[in-house]
C-alpha cells in the first residue's frame, strides 16, 4: 500500500518511537524510507545521504539528539531501505517541502518532538504538518515516562526475517 514513506526524526523518544513503527510497516509493505531531520540554519547545509554514509556529520552539527538519530537508524534491519535528509530551517515547512518534491506516499511522525513549545495535545510541528499534509499522516505516540515500551517486541519482530 506504501512504498515510500517520509520519516520526520529529531533525536525525540516519540521520532524513536515514529521511526520503529514506519520501519516495521516498511519491512511489511517492501517499501522504502526517507529520514528526514531539521537542523537550525547553518551555512550551506543540505546533504542527502545513503543509509548511515554520512551520519557522524548529522551527529556532530545536532550533539546528543544527533548521536540518538544514528543510533535509531543503525538499529534498524539492513533489508530496509534507508535514506537520510538533513536540512537547515524550521521542520514544518522542510518536511512538508520534501513530501512533495520526493513523492512520498505516508509521512510518519511523532506527536512531540524535542522543540520547546508546543500544545496542549499534539506537537507544533506534529499539527503544522497535519493540516497542510497531501498525503496520509501516522502520528505515533511515545513512550510514557515510567511505562514499559509496548512496541519493544514489535520491533524485533520486524528484525526477524
Amino acid at each position: 500500500m506504501f512504498l515510500n514513506i517520509l520519516v520526520a526524526v529529531d533525536g525525540s523518544d516519540h521520532a524513536a518511537q515514529a521511526l520503529r513503527t514506519a520501519a516495521q510497516l516498511a519491512s511489511e509493505e517492501h517499501a522504502r524510507l526517507t529520514l528526514i531531520t531539521a537542523v537550525p540554519p547553518s551555512p550551506a547545509l543540505a546533504q542527502i545521504t545513503a543509509s548511515g554514509a554520512a551520519l557522524a556529520e548529522v551527529a556532530d552539527l545536532m550533539g546528543d539528539a544527533g548521536k540518538q538519530i544514528r543510533r535509531q537508524v543503525d538499529e534498524q534491519p539492513d533489508d530496509i531501505s534507508i535514506t537520510t535528509i538533513v536540512v537547515s530551517g524550521h521542520p514544518a515547512p522542510k518536511i512538508l517541502k520534501q513530501l512533495r518534491e520526493g513523492n512520498h506516499d505516508l509521512l510518519v511522525m511523532g506527536t512531540r518532538g524535542l522543540g520547546r513549545v508546543g500544545s496542549a495535545l499534539l506537537g507544533s510541528v506534529s499539527q503544522a504538518v497535519l493540516h497542510e499534509a497531501e498525503v496520509p499522516v501516522l502520528v505515533v505516540r511515545g513512550p510514557r515516562v515510567g511505562a514499559a515500551d509496548p512496541t519493544a517486541g514489535a520491533s524485533s519482530e520486524a528484525s526477524d526475517r
